[in-house]
């Protein structure tokens, strides 16, 4: 298969050069680091020979920062200063984020992101991911004997504008280039794809530490095609591990624990389960600092038993993403276990068991994603030899549009809309003389502006006076492969433009990312009403603000009866106007155009009497 080759402008190399990027899986748990040697995604270890990186950063009280194994030790022995799960707080306000009441953080809220105060300062979770990929990209530079050209950066699927844009954010501090955001799970497909030569349609189950996507995937003949995505962005290992943790109390009945004891019984909590994938039972003996012990054994039926719920939420994703495809279960060729927390024998029980057959293990779970990622990032540097004719197309999760009048969304780019991607479409005035045009982006899948996401707001200026509906404002819409968003406006006969590039805010609640399709298809047939009722409130206004307009011009062409007549019409249809029933203002609107049909018709004679006045007959060119 001969395709274009694949390269970021000004990357292709010579045959002799090669240009050492890497892909990086950046983990809520733990972080890899992978890159293509000889042909050949590998991971890369650190001096120990470890591959993988925890995910926790110590800030010491000495201004030294510890990171990884190092910072682990010091969990429960200095738990304010160390932090875990950091991937869960980014592009996150402190009231979208779980289990807070268990966190032994001190927290900093305020506009944008939750920070976190350490002996070193007020940290951002920017901050804290950029320490661990500092790690990495020093672990690249030892192992590969070279300066990096970039690195393909792994997120989450379901990963907002926020989200995505903090990881970019985090890597710039570490002093990374990045070529591209990737999809975990695309990833995780191009690495089983790739390694297997599979053909056909998978589906990438991907349970991390701390979320869980599921997409669709259609390979064929080196072409990479996600059919659809779906996901909770605050789902993961690290909810089992509380769902534990919470037992362990309940069953010990202890006294709520210290903020040091809580992390070790944590600690506990994640051993256990651990231990659960491969042994029926796990042991947990703990002395507190209180002086209470705990001394419990947890069978692996009762620990699937209590997190069962968690299970049949990452079903309800799948459910969805396949709907969205088009597809049955039974269509799918191969389920691919992506994360640490699919190693769980439960899980991998409910998929086999929902897609009528064992899913695909072959490849580490947890290293799959690094794989797939520096196999892109290969590519993206230009490093192409002739079994790298492979083409990778991602999709957005959620849909793009603009506000319109009434409230009413218009959507330019469709949710599972190929990356990357253009879209354009032009709009208009609503009234005579305007000038200059608002423009509101907003994102998700409900009729109406106040059931989506704001993302920006700006503003067209200078746009030449007309009559309403005579501009043509052409707006377009343009999504990177990374899944980051610009949008422009411009008025076609002037060349008048405004552009913003956008910046969402932080701090957008897991729960509206995870309720956007779900609210879009419960409310559906409301939104259709909603959206029939506003466009009918619109078009009346339209035609009472232009009839008004026309009277106030060309009055006299009407008897004082016949003005009356018009009068009593428009005071009806703001009536109307008012209400809710869009029937009875459609209907309005239709009468009202029959009421002043005489007038409209006595303007246009008049308007043409007007123009002919003074001119003879053969003057004119017919």
């Amino acid at each position: 298969m001969a395709l274009l080759q694949i390269a970021e402008p000004g990357m292709s190399t010579e045959p002799h050069q090669h240009r050492l990027a890497v892909g990086i899986d950046l983990g809520t748990t733990n972080s890899l680091l992978a890159t293509v040697r000889n042909g050949i995604a590998v991971c890369l270890p650190d001096e120990s020979g470890r591959t993988m990186l925890p995910s926790v950063v110590r800030y010491c009280a000495d201004g030294r920062i510890e990171v990884g194994q190092l910072a682990v030790k010091s969990q429960a022995t200095d738990a304010r200063n160390t932090i875990l799960s950091v991937k869960r707080f980014m592009g996150r306000g402190l009231k979208d984020v779980a289990h807070v009441e268990t966190m032994p953080y001190d927290f900093e809220d305020g506009p944008g992101m939750v920070r976190l105060r350490t002996v070193q300062g007020v940290k951002s979770p920017v901050e804290v991911s950029a320490e661990v990929l500092r790690v990495l990209r020093a672990r690249a530079e030892a192992s590969l004997d070279g300066d990096l050209v970039g690195a393909v950066i792994t997120v989450p699927a379901y990963f907002d504008d926020a989200q995505r844009q903090a990881t970019k954010d985090a890597a710039r501090l570490a002093g990374l280039d990045v070529l591209r955001l990737l999809n975990e799970p695309t990833a995780a497909a191009v690495a089983y794809g790739l390694d297997n030569a599979a053909e056909g349609v998978y589906a990438v189950y991907d349970l991390g530490g701390g979320t869980f996507d599921l997409s669709i995937l259609k390979l064929s003949r080196g072409v990479f095609e996600v059919l659809s995505t779906n996901g909770d962005a605050a789902l993961g290992g690290d909810d089992f591990d509380h769902r534990l943790f919470c037992s362990i109390l309940e069953r010990a009945a202890i006294a709520p624990p210290s903020l040091e004891d809580s992390r070790r019984l944590q600690m506990k909590a994640r051993e256990a389960k651990e231990l659960l994938t491969s042994c029926d039972e796990a042991p947990i003996h703990l002395r507190l600092g209180s002086g209470e012990e705990v001394d419990l054994v947890i069978t692996r039926d009762e620990f699937a038993e209590m997190t069962r719920p968690l299970v049949q939420k990452t079903l309800t994703p799948v459910r969805k993403a396949l709907r969205d495809a088009g597809l049955s279960a039974d269509e799918i060729k191969g389920v691919v276990m992506v994360g640490g927390a699919t190693r769980m024998p439960h899980i991998q029980r409910a998929v086999a068991n929902f897609f009528g057959h064992e899913p695909l293990t072959n490849l580490d779970p947890d290293k799959v994603v690094a794989l797939g990622a520096a196999m892109q990032a290969n590519v993206l540097a230009g490093n192409r030899t002739q079994q790298d004719d492979w083409l990778l197309l991602d999709v957005i999760p959620l849909s793009l549009g603009l506000e319109t009048m009434g409230g009413l969304v218009e959507k330019v780019v469709p949710r599972n809309s190929t990356l990357p991607i253009a879209r354009a479409q032009e709009f208009t005035t609503f009234k005579d003389g305007q000038t200059a045009m608002a423009f509101h982006v907003v994102q998700g899948e409900r009729e109406l502006v106040a059931d989506c996401r704001s993302l920006a707001r700006f503003e067209l200026r200078g746009i030449p006076p007309m009559v309403a509906g005579a501009a043509r404002i052409r707006v377009s819409f343009q999504v990177d492969a990374d899944g980051l968003l610009s949008v422009s406006a411009r008025e076609m006969s002037s060349g008048v433009e405004a552009s913003v590039l956008v910046k969402p805010s932080y701090g957008l609640s897991d729960v509206e990312i995870a309720e956007m399709l779900k609210s879009g298809v419960e409310h559906a047939g409301d939104d259709m009403r909603l959206r029939a009722l506003r466009e009918h409130q619109v078009e009346a206004e339209r035609v009472i603000e232009a009839t008004e307009q026309a009277l106030g011009k060309d009055g006299r062409l009407l008897t004082p009866a016949e003005r009356a007549q018009i009068d009593a019409a428009i005071a009806h249809l703001r009536v109307l106007r008012e209400g809710d029933d869009d029937r009875a203002i459609k209907a309005g609107i239709d009468a009202f155009a029959r009421t002043t049909d005489e007038f409209a018709a006595r303007r246009m004679d008049d308007s043409i009497r007007g123009a002919l006045a003074g001119h003879k007959v053969d003057e004119l060119e017919l």
